[in-house]
């Protein structure tokens, strides 16, 4: 019952991904020199974007009570040491597929792996738990840096709307980073991916110490 409770609860996570892949992607494609088909898919976006809120809000209740009454949660992420063994033998089996840059578009694409300045991650269901992971390497990489970005422009939309806080419920999906800091996780896995080159270019870090591995790729091996 575990296996199916933990895998009930990851494609909860990429269901709520698809739609917002779905929704860029119908966006991207109307022809906006189109005054009908851009007032047409504006009037979509509005009710699609409210009844997709009110889905992330009851799959959110769902996979809470779940995670509540039997007290599985979603699988987590093995973080393995650099140096050892195990290490090295992730990096070779994520090496044998094909590598992706943060450059390029994502939608309808899930991850399997990746690496970032040397440390490997393998067995990652989604972009919301890839972009945990790699905020929480930042934060512990330079805490005050990673502050000093959230509380930047750059960290919030032209609107004001933020993509970090200090409270979970100012964030419609909170991914907790570190100590009273919180990600918006409602976001689309290009979202995410801008997101990341934001903060690689905080950071200073070249996007080719991000290596990302599809699996769609690792099943086409298989």
């Amino acid at each position: 019952m575990k296996t199916r409770i933990q895998q009930i609860l990851t494609e909860l996570e990429c269901v709520q991904e698809s739609f917002l892949g779905l929704s860029d992607d119908i966006w991207l494609n109307i022809e906006h020199n189109d005054s009908q088909a851009v007032q047409k898919g504006s009037e979509f976006k509005v009710a699609f974007n409210k009844k997709l809120h009110e889905f992330n809000r009851i799959s959110s209740e769902i996979s809470d009570l779940i995670e509540n009454y039997t007290n599985i949660h979603p699988e987590s992420i093995d973080i393995v040491q650099k140096s050892s063994l195990e290490h090295e033998r992730i990096i070779r089996e994520l090496d044998s597929s094909e590598p992706h840059s943060i450059e390029e578009t994502f939608t309808f694409k899930r991850p399997y792996g990746f690496v970032f300045e040397g440390q490997a991650y393998k067995d990652v269901k989604n972009w919301q738990r890839l972009y945990r992971l790699f905020c929480k390497q930042l934060a512990k990489k330079n805490i005050q840096l990673f502050k000093e970005f959230i509380n930047s422009t750059d960290a919030k939309t032209v609107r004001g709307n933020v993509f970090f806080a200090s409270e979970k419920k100012v964030l419609r999906k909170a991914l907790e980073i570190d100590s009273a800091i919180y990600a918006e996780g409602n976001l689309s896995a290009n979202d995410i991916r801008d997101r990341i080159k934001s903060l690689l270019n905080a950071f200073k870090i070249e996007p080719k110490e991000l290596s990302i591995y599809l699996r769609e790729d690792r099943n086409a091996m298989e």
